[in-house]
């Protein structure tokens, strides 16, 4: 029989199946660490999941040189998306029925209790993605996630410098925004908002924004999807409000061998930390002294309306939507999903 071990979690009984497993051989990390460590940052992650549904990013065998994770192209991978709640969860592990783009729903995680986050580990997840909604407003989000991503020749520290500018572009509209790392080389900037408009909407208020910031800082910032317009440039990537896209949470593990964790900060010291400096070792002592920088976001709630009036704005300077990914129908107002180099050889 495999060896296992059972951890008590608020009075539940959680397996923990081959606990010596080695999940990040560079740091030493096992599967029972991996559990172990959500658990030291309980208040913060389940914070960050409770009553959201929630795509689980599995590793079973843990990250390792070569190691790959399945994707809508290639399903062979060492790692996958579990989108739909998996048979034979114990009965606490309640779950939120969503509807993807095309229509299709599906019963997803949806964490209420933090013995859910250990299970959910037990099965090599290591990142959660939480949809920006809460049950039972499943079709209106409650938050606007601004992903600053860097481009090829721009990095975290030109993130920082995009954020701040962000930080004041909110506070002129009344806003808050919480940041953290991305677990990379990006920046995340969560800004918890009334669950009264629809995913449409939220997303082109997040073009409204992105664009806002363009205009403050054209040589840093781009809202261009195509990749061969964004140039090296901070692209705030808009379509992280589609409907069925999320982000790697705070306290999620990212796959990397350092077994770095998506950190949130404070403003302040934005200028002085590196996304390095956060992983599954260093955390648990930052969560015990400084506490879940990311309790507001779960407490809050702003209105979009600024955002909704910059949206007004930009449509009487002749400026609509802008292309969804590839994998979603066809939706109003859309222009062409053609790269320009493509469109202009067409033409």
């Amino acid at each position: 029989m495999a060896e296992a071990t059972e951890i008590t979690v608020d009075g539940r009984s959680v397996r923990v199946s081959n606990p010596s497993k080695v999940y990040f051989a560079e740091k030493g990390v096992t599967k029972l660490d991996v559990v172990r460590y959500f658990l030291s940052v309980g208040d913060g992650i389940l914070g960050a999941l409770r009553d959201r549904p929630t795509t689980l990013e599995r590793w079973p065998g843990g990250v390792f040189e070569g190691a790959k994770l399945a994707t809508r192209a290639d399903q062979r991978g060492d790692a996958f998306y579990q989108k739909r709640a998996p048979k034979g969860a114990p009965e606490y592990v309640q779950t939120a029925r969503i509807t993807f783009p095309s229509g299709r729903p599906a019963d997803e995680v949806c964490p209420t209790e933090l013995a859910v986050v250990a299970w959910a580990a037990n099965l090599g997840t290591l990142t959660f993605h939480p949809w920006p909604v809460r049950r039972p407003e499943v079709d209106h989000p409650d938050q606007l996630r601004v992903d600053l991503d860097p481009q090829p020749g721009t990095d975290f520290a030109d993130a920082v410098v995009v954020a701040n500018e962000l930080r004041a572009l909110l506070d002129e509209l009344g806003m808050t925004g919480y940041p953290k790392t991305s677990g990379g080389r990006g920046l995340h900037v969560y800004v918890p908002i009334e669950p009264r408009w629809t995913f449409v909407e939220a997303r082109r208020a997040l073009i409204a924004l992105g664009r806002e910031l363009a205009r403050r800082m054209p040589d840093q910032v781009t809202v261009d999807w195509w990749k061969e317009e964004r140039g090296e440039r901070i692209f705030v990537d808009f379509n992280q409000a589609a409907r069925d896209r999320t982000i790697a949470c705070a306290y999620s593990i990212r796959p990397t061998p350092r077994a770095l964790v998506s950190a949130p900060l404070t403003w302040d010291e934005l200028g002085d930390v590196h996304p390095e400096d956060f992983d599954v070792h260093t955390m648990p002592a930052r969560f015990e002294r400084v506490g879940d920088l990311h309790a507001g976001v779960a407490t809050e709630a702003f209105s979009l309306e600024p955002l909704l009036a910059l949206v007004s704005r930009d449509e009487r300077d002749g400026l609509g939507d802008l292309p969804y990914p590839p994998e979603y129908p066809k939706m109003k107002g859309e222009p062409k999903r053609v790269q320009p180099s493509r469109a202009r050889q067409e033409d």
